[in-house]
């Protein structure tokens, strides 16, 4: 069987933005949503609302610039959990939309990103997949359960890894099956 950069990513992708949601669920039910969405790790770090923001637009623009297509515009003018979740589930729907192949033959195609400032970073596919936009992706998902753990938020090891759900701490002989 030939396991494909699109079955890494974009699985991977999807599953953490479940896990995003259900982590917000879990913030509200115990602390003021309010106080959580303009928290922050440090005083230099995007606060959380910002951070689900930057997952959603790792993993949609990877996706896009993989496939040579345009992600949907998502306005960053989220400032609720509910926003946010709405944010997650579109992002979810244009992900689970992408053409695998298309995807996977973006492995070859050379990345260029331009930033505001005029620096930029080139790539090839691969190397901006591995390298970059999982990083990236993954590094925004952290923070933001670790702003919500900062902040009091009964979240675990388990909350991280949701999407395993019967998989996560299941006798062996439940998971083989």
């Amino acid at each position: 069987m030939t396991y494909t950069p699109y079955q890494s990513a974009i699985h991977g992708f999807v599953a953490m933005l479940g896990d995003i949601k259900c982590w917000l669920d879990k913030a509200a039910s115990q602390k003021d949503e309010a106080a959580l969405v303009d928290a922050r790790l440090a005083p230099d770090m995007h606060p959380l609302a910002r951070q689900v923001q930057m997952a959603s637009d790792a993993a949609k623009g990877a996706a896009a610039r993989l496939t040579g297509t345009q992600a949907p515009a998502m306005p960053d003018t989220e400032t609720t959990f509910a926003e946010l979740k709405v944010r997650c589930d579109k992002t979810i729907a244009y992900l689970q939309s992408v053409d695998a192949a298309a995807f996977d033959a973006g492995i070859e195609r050379e990345i260029v990103i331009t930033f505001p400032n005029g620096a930029g970073l080139r790539f090839d596919g691969a190397t901006f997949l591995t390298g970059f936009a999982v990083p990236n992706f993954y590094f925004h998902a952290a923070m933001t359960y670790a702003i919500l753990r900062a902040e009091g938020v009964e979240l675990g090891k388990a909350d991280y890894l949701t999407h395993l759900g019967p998989y996560m701490f299941a006798p062996p002989e439940k998971v083989a099956g």
